[in-house]
């Protein structure tokens, strides 16, 4: 008998803190343990050192490599995952000091990426990234596996395969960048149709695992539900789909990445496309998990991460998820903010009541005359507009209400 069952690789985490990481340092190490469990590893235990600055050699210093390289003997350890990121010698020099397999944290988000991505433009986006990340390391990974140093005994065969490495890399990244503004190019056509359609458009943000996929799922028809689960970076590719707030107003929702800390500037770059579908929006939803006793990091994180996409002018709803699951004593730290648990009954009603107060604050007031022959305009304008109230006056209907300014050009029609 053959056992085909792929076996769950057993890891260790290792992490330096630093001075200017010491406040966040726990977090990220429980952030690391939960990258690896997304990505199928089996954290069997974490090394952890104080230091003043990164050791130029092995991040960590000789004595607390030695420590590790016993441990992974006595426990048959296949990978050790290091929290910060390692410059190519690094990485090399730990993997023949270790013996097994050693990755950053970096390198384990482009793999959960590589896991999760779902489309084309997704697929495409990832490959970019790992393909820069895999750049500059080929230079340390072919003088480790094929010897070449420079000088004696550096000419051969392992030469000419990094050469051709790179040039495959290379060649293999400008047809990506190519493909990537075509796809670019069509979001953005498709952006500016949905500008034009006259619709409020609102965007998911917040941390990853925070809850945006099951918000948009509680919000939308569950024919049109998407991926959820309680794991980390469950959503890579935006998603717009069409939400009734009321029986007739219509506004679009679109769900997106979620951010992470020190998201890495690769990915960033690559899903560039993709983010700007959360710029192109009129509000913004910032969801926030109440449960984690790390949400004010968590949203510290977001906000860092809006100012760097240049978010910060757009208006935000926050939205603490996850109440049912929160401390007793939970304070929200951002306002205006709203409390609730989208999986309980009443949260879905309590979400389109506070997203519709937040649109009345946003909103412009109109009234307007709609003559008795053209009452069938009225379902199509409820469909953008706020309408408060209707009255029967001698050649038509009065109205009354609130639109958002930016489409109240609409009201020419009427």
């Amino acid at each position: 008998m053959i056992d085909l069952e792929e076996k769950q690789e057993r890891v260790f985490l290792a992490g330096v803190e630093l001075f200017e990481n010491a406040a966040d340092f726990s977090s990220q190490m429980l952030e690391l343990a939960q990258l690896t469990q997304t990505a199928g590893g089996l954290v069997v235990d974490a090394f952890t050192q104080k230091r003043e600055k990164p050791d130029g050699r092995y991040l960590m210093g000789s004595g607390k490599i030695d420590e590790i390289r016993a441990a992974i003997e006595a426990q048959a350890i296949d990978t050790v995952i290091f929290n910060a990121r390692l410059t190519p010698r690094q990485n090399v020099n730990l993997e023949a000091a270790l013996g097994v397999k050693v990755i950053d944290r970096m390198q384990l988000i482009l793999d959960i990426f590589a896991l999760r991505a779902r489309s084309h433009e997704g697929m495409l986006q990832v490959e970019e990234a790992q393909l820069k990340y895999l750049l500059p390391r080929l230079v340390g990974k072919g003088i480790m596996l094929s010897r070449q140093g420079g000088g004696i005994g550096s000419k051969g065969p392992g030469e000419t395969k990094l050469e051709t490495d790179r040039r495959y890399i290379r060649t293999r990244l400008e047809i990506l960048e190519k493909e990537l503004k075509k796809v670019e190019k069509t979001r953005e056509t498709i952006r500016q149709k949905r500008t034009k359609s006259g619709v409020f458009r609102i965007g998911l943000i917040g941390y990853t695992n925070a809850g945006k996929s099951t918000f948009m799922n509680a919000l939308v028809a569950a024919d049109k539900a998407q991926y959820e689960k309680n794991e980390l970076f469950a959503t890579l590719d935006a998603t717009t789909k069409t939400l009734r707030l009321t029986d007739d107003f219509t506004v679009s929702l679109t769900d997106t990445v979620g951010f992470i800390q020190n998201l890495p500037l690769e990915l960033i770059t690559a899903f560039k496309s993709t983010l700007e579908e959360s710029a192109a929006v009129d509000l913004l939803i910032h969801v926030v998990d109440a449960s984690s006793p790390h949400h004010e990091l968590h949203e510290k994180t977001v906000l860092k991460i809006m100012e760097d996409l240049a978010l910060t002018a757009i208006p935000v709803l926050t939205v603490y998820n996850k109440m049912d699951s929160a401390p007793p004593d939970f304070v929200p730290t951002l306002s205006p903010s709203v409390q609730l648990s989208i999986k309980e009954n009443g949260g879905v009603e309590q979400l389109k009541q506070a997203l519709l107060e937040k649109l009345r604050t946003l909103f412009e007031p109109f009234e307007l005359e709609l003559p008795y022959e053209k009452a069938y305009q009225l379902p199509e304008l409820r469909k953008f507009a706020l309408v408060e109230s209707v009255s029967e006056q001698e050649h038509g209907y009065q109205l009354t209400g609130r639109i958002a300014p930016a489409l109240r050009w609409k009201l020419d029609a009427y």
